[in-house]
């Protein structure tokens, strides 16, 4: 146990910024919604619809948005189907297409957009992807036969969005190996 010290502490001082006080700020942090935006872009690439709606809330009008939007799309920097086929591209590996056309609406994205991106995750790179899925989920606690690993493993990557064949499939391949494995 400490004991206080009777000693008064240092007068602590306000924290007086350098350079004088700061100017105000005008309601939307940036007075063009342009640079705004192609900050937001600069961290990650966004939806028509997503870049809409932060604009919006930092209180842009409606006019200022769409011309923003337009000039963004006309010069590349935002394009729904790349930015669905990027998203494909990166979450394949833990979701199924099911749960990646789940996101895009939530995200916006047309729905021709989300599912031209979809249909380029083709059935063996699906999986693939629920193969691997479904070896991590096994080696945590590995389940007596195929239908408690149906039970296990296959629900959670129907929660994943892989359809049931998928599911099947990756289950029997994951079972088999642990299979051939024991027998070595």
């Amino acid at each position: 146990m400490q004991r206080r010290s009777s000693r008064s502490r240092p007068e602590q001082r306000p924290a007086v910024r350098e350079g004088g006080p700061r100017p105000p700020r005008s309601s939307s942090g940036d007075a063009d919604p342009l640079a705004r935006a192609i900050g937001l872009l600069a961290r990650r690439a966004h939806s028509q619809s997503e870049l809409r709606r932060k604009l919006r809330l930092k209180g842009y009008e409606a006019p200022a948005i769409e011309a923003t939007i337009a000039q963004l799309t006309e010069l590349g920097y935002l394009d729904d189907r790349a930015f669905a086929s990027g998203l494909v591209r990166r979450r394949g590996a833990l979701r199924g297409p099911m749960a990646l056309a789940a996101e895009l609406a939530a995200k916006g994205v047309a729905r021709p957009d989300a599912e031209a991106a979809v249909a380029e995750f083709d059935p063996e790179a699906q999986l693939a992807a629920a193969t691997r899925l479904a070896e991590r989920l096994y080696a945590r606690k590995p389940p007596a036969g195929y239908r408690e690993m149906l039970d296990g493993v296959g629900t959670k990557l129907l929660r994943r969005g892989f359809s049931s064949a998928i599911v099947r499939a990756a289950c029997r391949s994951v079972l088999a190996e642990a299979v051939q494995h024991t027998e070595d």
